[in-house]
């Protein structure tokens, strides 16, 4: 099918790039397949959220494939296209199309019933077989799991009576939301339900933050750059710091943070991954094999450091002041049990076992109701070890930063001399600030939804790298147990004393929120 021929068939679909289904590989564009995006759980938070503002925007920009519907399946389907419009009004990145909206809603169908009801899978099938013979399409579908974990294998089961996980013609994608599991064992029992019935090659797993530009540009600064590849090792690289700080707190998420906790939360899936791609050698090639070899030599190498009632802290918010309001503690919002051992704050040191990286700590940390939004990644190089006492006094630390949010961009701090007598040297920042160099960039869920349609898994972690990080984790939260309340911090601060003398230990000091 050519595209001329696509933008026929699609009009509006085809956005005001006029460039419907079409991928950049190379220097040749190509026409992604037409396929069916069944959505489960189509009128849940993520959806509205995330999932629909986000199949919008790739309309908007003509990056749908050809013949494309979206399938919804719920349980409740009243009133549907009014709360779906609704969100792509609040959320969508794009300013509302009335025109593109009703046309995009000509694809939206829902299929009605409970993720237990093998009647409701059967008039899934059905929908599904009449769309394709409808518009003469192969039969390729993605099911995205946008429900709880713990209805991942039910929905999978479904699909599989019905023989919606097989065909002779298309393919069969599935996309699952995290938590992947809360330890190593139950990570691996779902590795198992959703293996039994897709094969792994078929499995998507979303990890939102993997979606992000500065995400992918650390590969990027990395490896087509020279002046950083020969520094960047043990005898340059003093320490790693990863962060993801949030002044929010769990409100309205009580239900589900409860027993989860940060560590689970954030460290075990985005910032271990975040450290993975830091830390990864070059892979032989930029695609979705060779990448997850790479992540997951680092995370099958990496370690806690001990002992662990040094090396690590957990905290849990009380009320404070932030921006100059109040807010509330954890033991005082809505739905949360008051004698709640769960932690709203985890920090905690790895190593690599790697000759790259021996010696070299990686400090991760996590929190909410903490002084600022941000996730960054800062690498501290050692500072000067040569020349004069009078440079070797005068010399700072360099520090390389990438900034993932909120406001996307790369740093370099450096040391300059203040204008004046004497070498008074005081650190400057290099800066570079994604919006202002590159047109803007599509969320994250735009960027991973559409890899999925055009089967380009390079952003999903496989099974190898979840389970890895869990190895990592799990010790850290036995340690925890029965270790009592978490340590308290007020809400607007940078987290719990004791985070701060992980690091004095060792010399360092944690970059300022």
């Amino acid at each position: 099918m050519t595209v001329s021929e696509v933008q026929e068939r699609n009009p509006l679909l085809c956005g005001s790039s006029g460039r419907i289904g079409e991928v950049l590989i190379g220097e040749t564009r190509q026409v992604i397949e037409p396929a069916t995006l069944v959505i489960f759980g189509i009128t849940g938070d993520l959806s509205r959220k995330k999932l629909i503002p986000a199949i919008y925007d790739l309309a908007r920009s003509g990056q749908l494939p050809p013949d494309f519907d979206l399938v919804g399946f719920a349980r409740d389907g009243a009133n549907a296209e009014t709360r779906l419009r609704e969100a792509v009004i609040a959320h969508a990145r794009t300013p509302f199309d009335p025109a593109l909206w009703e046309t995009l809603t000509e694809r939206i169908t829902l299929v009605q019933g409970s993720f237990d009801d093998v009647d409701a899978y059967a008039r899934l099938a059905a929908q599904l077989s009449a769309l394709d013979n409808r518009r003469g399409k192969p039969g390729n579908y993605v099911f995205y799991l946008s429900v709880p974990p713990s209805a991942f294998a039910t929905v999978c089961d479904g699909l599989a009576v019905v023989g919606l996980n097989r065909s002779a013609l298309g393919w069969r994608r599935v996309v699952v939301e995290k938590p992947f599991g809360h330890d190593l064992a139950s990570s691996q029992a779902l590795g198992f339900a959703l293996e039994r019935v897709f094969p792994p090659t078929s499995i998507y797993r979303i990890d939102h933050y993997l979606g992000k530009e500065t995400v992918q540009n650390i590969l990027a600064l990395r490896f087509a750059n020279g002046m950083f590849e020969p520094l960047w090792n043990n005898r340059h690289i003093d320490h790693v710091q990863i962060t993801m700080a949030e002044s929010v707190g769990v409100t309205g998420r009580a239900g589900y943070y409860d027993g989860v906790g940060a560590a689970r939360d954030v460290i075990q899936n985005h910032l271990l991954q975040l450290l993975a791609l830091i830390a990864m050698e070059e892979p032989v090639a930029f695609d979705a094999d060779s990448i997850a070899t790479e992540k997951i030599k680092v995370l099958s190498a990496t370690e806690l450091h001990g002992p662990l009632s040094e090396t690590s802290a957990r905290g849990q918010y009380t009320a404070g002041v932030q921006n100059g309001l109040p807010v509330p503690g954890l033991a005082e919002e809505a739905g949360f049990p008051t004698d709640s051992v769960t932690e709203t704050f985890a920090a905690l040191t790895v190593g690599i076992a790697t000759r790259r990286w021996a010696g070299v700590p990686f400090f991760i940390r996590t929190g909410k109701r903490l002084a600022r939004r941000t996730t960054e990644i800062a690498v501290t190089f050692t500072p000067p070890v040569h020349g004069s006492a009078a440079t070797r006094a005068a010399a700072v630390s360099n520090v390389l930063v990438f900034r993932v949010q909120p406001d996307d961009g790369i740093e370099l701090h450096i040391g300059a001399k203040r204008p004046g007598e004497g070498m008074h040297i005081q650190p400057v920042s290099l800066g570079m600030d994604f919006r202002s160099v590159f047109d803007p960039a599509p969320e994250a869920y735009e960027r991973l939804i559409h890899d999925v349609l055009r089967g380009d898994a390079t952003l999903f972690p496989r099974r190898e790298e979840v389970e890895w990080s869990w190895r990592v984790i799990d010790p850290l939260l036995e340690h925890w147990v029965g270790g009592g309340r978490p340590e308290a911090y007020s809400a607007g601060s940078a987290g719990p004393v004791s985070a701060d003398g992980m690091l004095a230990r060792t010399g360092r000091a944690w970059r300022a929120l």
